[in-house]
Parts: C-alpha cells; structure tokens; sequence
C-alpha cells in the first residue's frame, strides 16, 4: 500500500469529466492525438514524492493506500481539483490598460496582469472582463492513474524532484555516497538553490550535500555547495 513520503512512479492522463476532454497526461501518443503536445516537452511516467503536493492535491490524498502495478480511475470534484468558479475573479478593467502595453485585447486571449493569469471573456467600449479563474474552475475532472512502482534509489528520487522544477531533460543528477551533484545549464538564484536543496534534505534522509554545477563553464567557478539547514 502507498503511504505518504512514498517516492513512486506514475503515469497519468486527466480529462473533464463532462466533456471528455483530455488536458493533461504524461503520454506523447495520448498528447499528439489529442492535440496538446508541447514543443520540447518530454513525455513519459514521473517521480513524485506522495503527500508533497507534487501533483494536484486532490490526486495526491488519494494516492494513499492505492497498491503498486495497477491503475485507477480518480474522480476530483472542483473543490478537490481547480477550485470553484468565484465571482469575485472576474473582473472589468480598463482597456487602455492593456493597449498602453502594447496589447490588444482579444476574446479568448490569455494575459497575465499583476502575476496573475486571466482568460479575456468580452471586450466592450473602453472596458474588458477578464476571468482570472483557473479554465477548470467548477469542472469535475478523472484521473486515469498507473502506479508503476516505489522508487527506492536516492539519485532517481531527487533526479524526479528536480524534473519537477527544471522539467525533464534539462538536468543531470549524480549520487555518490550521499553526495548529490544536479548538473544544470541556468543562472540559479542563490535562494533557489537553497530552498531546493532544503526540500531534497528534508524529504531524502540520507543526503549529506548537494551541489549545483553549471556545464559549460569551469567547475571551479561555478560549483557551489548548499549547506544544509537541519
């Protein structure tokens, strides 16, 4: 039985319930014949750690106590999947304030205004109505999910947590005696790096150290080690 703190592999796909429709999954072929695969995204099964949040919350409660080599069928109702529809996220807003931006305002469009994410519903005179809420507020959503196995080995674990952050086939993950090294080709702030590898020391006891190199430069340079705050 799956517990919480599992490490475990898993592949999915999500649609809405009502309409069928298919928005995520972690299967090119799936992706590709529905028509939402990504530019250089990398498709196949994911490590996640249960009970951190790593996917939607209402998946991830009820991972536990599911069994290893089978697949399941997910009901999310909205309050346990994107949330209700709010009034009080969708909002009018002055149209100017869009073309001062260079922006036309277009229904449908996606923009994000002030760190937050809105979809244009209607475009009237000099006001538009934006809806901030997530697409799938209010949508009942079933997750089709196989868990495929625990993961047991310390360099898969945190290579699975970092593909969570940099997306898979952006870094590379060494293990050797309790040494992490995450091979990377970013400019990481020195507070993400920290909190990174806060989360990897707390979730896999047996890290002593994790260190961030960035190919293509002298690792002398740009090799530095991340104490750990426990």
């Amino acid at each position: 039985m799956i517990k919480k703190n599992d490490f475990i592999e898993i592949e999915y796909t999500a649609k809405v319930k009502e309409t069928g429709m298919i928005f995520d999954t972690t299967s090119e072929t799936i992706a590709k014949k529905e028509e939402i695969n990504r530019d250089g995204m990398i498709y196949g099964p994911v490590v996640i750690c249960v009970g951190e949040a790593h996917v939607l919350q209402g998946l991830d409660n009820a991972l536990v106590g599911k069994e290893t080599g089978k697949e399941y069928n997910i009901d999310l109702v909205p309050e346990n999947a994107f949330g209700k529809k709010s009034a009080k996220m969708v909002q009018l807003i002055a149209t100017n304030k869009f073309t001062k931006e260079g922006i036309q305002p277009q229904v449908g469009l996606q923009i994000n205004i002030d760190g937050m994410l809105g979809t244009i519903k209607t475009v009237t005179g000099g006001r538009t109505l934006v809806d901030f809420n997530h697409p799938l507020a209010g949508q009942d959503v079933v997750y089709t999910v196989k868990i495929n196995r625990i993961v047991t080995d310390t360099g898969e674990k945190v290579q699975g947590l970092v593909n969570l952050q940099f997306g898979r086939g952006n870094t590379k993950v060494e293990h050797k005696d309790g040494e992490i090294t995450i091979r990377h080709n970013n400019d990481l702030p020195k507070e993400f790096e920290q909190k990174l590898s806060d989360h990897l020391h707390l979730l896999i006891k047996d890290i002593k150290k994790v260190v961030f190199v960035k190919e293509g430069i002298k690792k002398e340079e740009s090799k530095k080690e991340v104490k750990t705050s426990a």
